[in-house]
């Protein structure tokens, strides 16, 4: 449904979109997904609640909530970068319990299920076996702030520059969580993502047999202003980085 209407706009001259901030965007395609996927959710499980992105939706306090990114990766998608994704992710008591990702450019529907193992368009999915921070491809982000505190977020990148074989960063956190539980990636940190960007793909990481934390390793919390991701191995390592407070 959002895969669809993505795919559809994608590209398009004459696309919508508006300013939240500074830099940070949302487009006529942001606002049409989240209101197909919130009426589907509605239709569907209407005692549940729903946070989104875009909209701020009444809650009821029920113990279910889902989450909706209805496009992670606007500024890619607005300026035909194919990489963005829809998340959807369904938490019980505040631990995500259903998630999934849908690339609709290339087609790939990441899923997971708490006890059911993560999966790829019906694949088994596991995080890669690298031990070694020289070894492993890591991904990362920025906030849409990071003008206002430059120097953290560049203090972090060059520390992993300076350890690792290599650190992308292509702008939607939720398919970089996706392709660290696929073994495309080795790692993932970022910092003040938002409940939307990291549940699906936490779960994700967690059922592909990975781990997901604060730079601290406690568990992410709702707000998720701290998020590292990684095997086991290399996610002890990560954070022994991020807990390195030499420059």
């Amino acid at each position: 449904m959002a895969g669809a209407i993505q795919k559809e706009r994608y590209g398009s001259k004459d696309l919508e979109v508006q300013y939240k901030g500074e830099i940070d965007l949302v487009t006529e395609v942001d606002r049409a997904c989240e209101s197909a996927v919130v009426a589907l959710l509605r239709a569907r499980f209407p005692e549940h609640d729903i946070v989104t992105e875009e909209t701020h939706l009444a809650q009821t306090g029920s113990r279910y909530v889902w989450f909706v990114d209805p496009l992670d990766g606007t500024t890619n998608y607005a300026h035909g970068y194919p990489f963005f994704c829809c998340s959807v992710a369904l938490t019980l008591d505040g631990v995500p319990v259903a998630g999934a990702v849908y690339d609709c450019i290339k087609e790939e529907l990441f899923t997971a299920e708490r006890g059911g193992g993560a999966h790829l368009n019906g694949r088994r999915l596991r995080v890669s076996d690298r031990s070694e921070l020289l070894r492993s491809l890591l991904t990362t982000g920025f906030p849409y702030d990071m003008r206002l505190d430059l120097t953290s977020a560049l203090r972090l990148f060059n520390k992993f520059m300076g350890v690792a074989r290599a650190i992308r960063r292509d702008g939607a956190a939720a398919l970089d969580l996706s392709y660290v539980a696929a073994g495309r990636a080795d790692g993932f940190w970022e910092e003040r993502l938002h409940p939307w960007d990291v549940m699906a793909g936490g779960l994700l990481i967690t059922e592909a047999g990975g781990v997901i934390s604060r730079f601290d390793g406690s568990p992410i919390a709702l707000t998720a202003d701290q998020v590292v991701a990684a095997n086991p191995a290399l996610h002890a390592l990560m954070l022994d980085v991020l807990g390195d407070r030499n420059p």
